[in-house]
């Protein structure tokens, strides 16, 4: 059961994380790195990667499940809290969404309401050390409820919008919401 150290049905327990990308791992360079916070928000923002270091960070433990059926568990995550984020930028009353694109052109959405969840992370270490980039360093986000495509790696861009942007995995048929506890991985037709 959730919360109670158990895993979500269908998933089996592995010990490291198993490599999943659609494209090359792009190369970061610190200097030239943004985070770019736009659409529907008061205060549109461009992060370096110094300003995004400069924010509250918190360190948390969390599981990491993949649509595959393998997870991760107690996995040791750093960095800030999603909330941070919309604390700053300000969402409008109609910001329903957020769509978030990455360096390798990956896309998926999230409501803005499952974001808000306390354990919600863009993250930068792993297990205490520097997250690497096959696994989505320098920044990626964690969604622990939901399946990993929800967790986007190489994270850029986070546009508030009011209407859901499906993304990569989305277009392909995988579920909009993705929880892993609902066993939720493929988006359901009408009469089906």
């Amino acid at each position: 059961m959730e919360g109670e150290g158990g895993l979500p049905p269908g998933q089996s327990a592995i010990d490291t994380m198993l490599l999943r990308h659609i494209g090359a791992i792009p190369p970061f360079d610190p200097k030239t790195w943004t985070l770019k916070i736009s659409g529907l928000v008061e205060t549109p923002q461009t992060l370096t990667w110094d300003d995004f270091l400069k924010l509250p960070k918190i360190s948390q433990i969390s599981d990491f499940h993949c649509v595959e059926g393998w997870s991760v568990l107690k996995n040791r995550w750093e960095g800030v809290l999603f909330k941070e984020i919309v604390n700053s930028a300000k969402p409008k009353r109609e910001a329903r969404y957020v769509t978030l694109q990455c360096d390798d052109d990956y896309s998926t959405f999230l409501q803005l309401e499952d974001l808000m969840d306390d354990d919600v992370l863009l993250a930068y270490k792993l297990n205490n050390k520097e997250l690497k980039p096959e696994n989505g360093g320098p920044l990626r986000l964690i969604v622990p409820k939901k399946y990993a495509y929800k967790s986007p790696m190489w994270l850029r861009r986070m546009i508030f919008t009011s209407e859901r942007e499906p993304g990569y995995w989305e277009k392909k048929g995988y579920s909009y919401t993705a929880d892993a506890w609902k066993e939720d991985r493929y988006e359901r037709t009408k009469g089906s």
